[in-house]
């Protein structure tokens, strides 16, 4: 296209720098892509100008995960950063000066950073020693950002996380920042405004329990935000406020798909191997009998500080809910809902602590007589199929039935398939004969075993996921046949990535086929013992 910019099928990343110019980090032939299969290098690209004559600005290296390059749009305030992620959790960060110096910003690793305006911001992942001072993981930092690249160390802690609160989510607008706060896995909303070298602060939007509260600022230019709210029972609304002044309106509400009055949401926790408490959510009939055989299907993730937040059921209620089951969501270690230390918690070697997680839970709802393992599904896609996964070779007498989806199974070989290599820092590397010992622990596809009595289970995967590679489950459900498991199930769907849904025909058969699958299986008649 003569007037715009035209790019072939790649993974690609692009920040707009102004309307005429853009950052690109593409796969730009032999060489230009890093061994995890993302862009090794960016450059910057001028309206009617083929990709061919885009001129470099910065090349991280093969073993390297993946280049950045990115504008900040704030008037008076714009800078162009470029940079690398080493792994999945370490990057280098440069300020890109006008005369394309590029310029180190000195900070952890591990920390996340971002500015607003004049304010250098960094949020940290492990404790840090600054100048005689100690500043805890998980806090949130600023600094001037001119002062700090001049080498002065003036920071300003602005969230401090303890035991049960941990820092989610950051965003600004012109003149404010807005925190996203988790304690106890429900979140509430913080605005902080600079005045002087002070920090003020105000809550911001409702502060109900047992919902889940976002917010982003409209753009760079005003102090317009938008701010979303939903809970397992509440459809999502969107909210457009300014923070300035005034009450948000809400814009939009999506669908009410299901009666809310019918159910309720409580929180509960169960002690892991450990002692660790484990906080897990439970959505079920008012009037359900706690007589251990309610059909429940138990769902969790663990892994890669990924928090499972309270999300509006939609037709999730009316395929299990509306039936008379019990809807769970585990929060177990692995996950970001305690802060850092929750997710290195079951980093590499300590991954087990997860796969405990888990199973606490399933004992915790048997023993509170909300159901019994013949009843108890365990659902999880992508590394929560790898954790149900393990349910299955770890625990197989505490389930009912699997849905195992989109997953990581063959962990011996994982780097070797699409995008496993940038998974290192997650999981371990297998190559390195110590690692590979704790990697063999919970490497599902090695763990199956031909005299184990195993639930049915249900392998759901897509010949088009470049991310999690479908030889996983395709082995792992020939795996099983080969040794004489019969109820072993598997469906490859051919396009939509690693969602395993290019559409919502697609994500609606998805979602009917693992419900029916588990309901099905849960309900079957128990064989009798004479």
């Amino acid at each position: 296209m003569a007037e715009g910019f035209y790019l072939p099928l790649a993974k690609s990343d692009v920040s707009w720098i102004d309307q005429e110019t853009l950052f690109i980090a593409t796969d730009f032939g032999p060489g230009s892509m890093t061994r995890s299969g993302y862009p090794r290098i960016a450059k910057r690209w001028r309206r009617g100008t083929p990709l061919s004559a885009a001129e470099t600005v910065y090349e991280a290296q093969p073993e390297d995960l993946a280049v950045f390059a990115y504008h900040d749009h704030t008037p008076s305030f714009e800078r162009d950063y470029v940079g690398r992620s080493l792994d999945f959790y370490r990057r280098d960060t440069y300020w890109l000066t006008a005369l394309n110096q590029q310029i180190h910003i000195a900070i952890p690793q591990d920390a996340e950073f971002s500015t607003h305006r004049e304010w250098l911001l960094i949020k940290l992942s492990r404790e840090w020693a600054v100048e005689g001072r100690r500043y805890p993981y998980g806090a949130l930092l600023a600094a001037k950002f001119d002062a700090y690249l001049a080498g002065k160390r003036q920071l300003h802690i602005l969230f401090t996380p303890d035991a049960q609160k941990a820092l989610s989510d950051l965003s600004s607008t012109r003149n404010h920042l807005i925190l996203s706060i988790m304690e106890n896995v429900t979140s509430r909303l913080e605005v902080l405004t600079p005045r002087g070298e002070c920090w003020q602060r105000r809550p911001l939007g409702d502060q109900q329990t047992l919902n889940s509260l976002s917010a982003g600022g409209v753009d760079e230019e005003s102090n317009d935000y938008f701010m979303t709210v939903e809970g397992f029972l509440r459809p999502t609304s969107l909210y457009l406020g300014n923070l300035d002044g005034g009450e948000a309106e809400r814009m939009k509400q999506g669908p009410n798909d299901f009666d809310p009055d019918r159910y309720q949401v409580s929180q509960h926790f169960a002690h892991s191997k450990e002692g660790t408490r484990v906080p897990y959510f439970h959505i079920a009939a008012k009037d359900m009998q706690l007589r251990g055989a309610n059909p429940t299907l138990l769902n969790g993730y663990g892994g890669f500080e990924v928090s499972l937040l309270l999300h509006y059921m939609g037709s999730e209620a009316l395929t299990w809910l509306a039936r008379g089951g019990v809807y769970v969501v585990a929060n177990i270690r692995g996950g970001g809902e305690y802060s850092p230390t929750w997710h290195r918690a079951a980093l590499k070697q300590h991954r087990h602590r997860a796969y405990e997680d888990f199973a606490a839970v399933a004992e915790d709802l048997i023993a509170r007589k909300v159901t019994s393992s013949p009843f108890l599904g365990a659902r999880g896609g992508s590394n929560g199929g790898l954790l149900v996964g393990n349910m299955l070779t770890l625990y197989p007498a505490l389930f009912g039935c699997i849905v195992c989806e989109v997953p990581l199974l063959d962990m011996q070989r994982y780097t070797q398939l699409s995008a496993g290599a940038s998974w290192i820092a997650e999981y371990g590397d297998h190559e390195d004969p110590t690692q590979l010992e704790y990697i063999k622990t919970f490497s599902t596809y090695h763990n199956i075993q031909a005299e184990t009595v195993y639930p049915p289970v249900l392998f759901y995967t897509a010949t088009s996921d470049d991310r999690v590679n479908p030889a996983n489950a395709r082995k792992m459900a020939a795996r099983m046949r080969q040794m004489g498991h019969e109820q072993v199930y598997f469906y490859e769907n051919t396009e939509g990535g690693h969602s395993a849904a290019a559409d919502k025909k697609q994500a609606a058969f998805h979602s009917a086929l693992a419900s029916e699958f588990v309901w099905s299986t849960l309900n079957r008649p128990l064989p009798t013992v004479e």
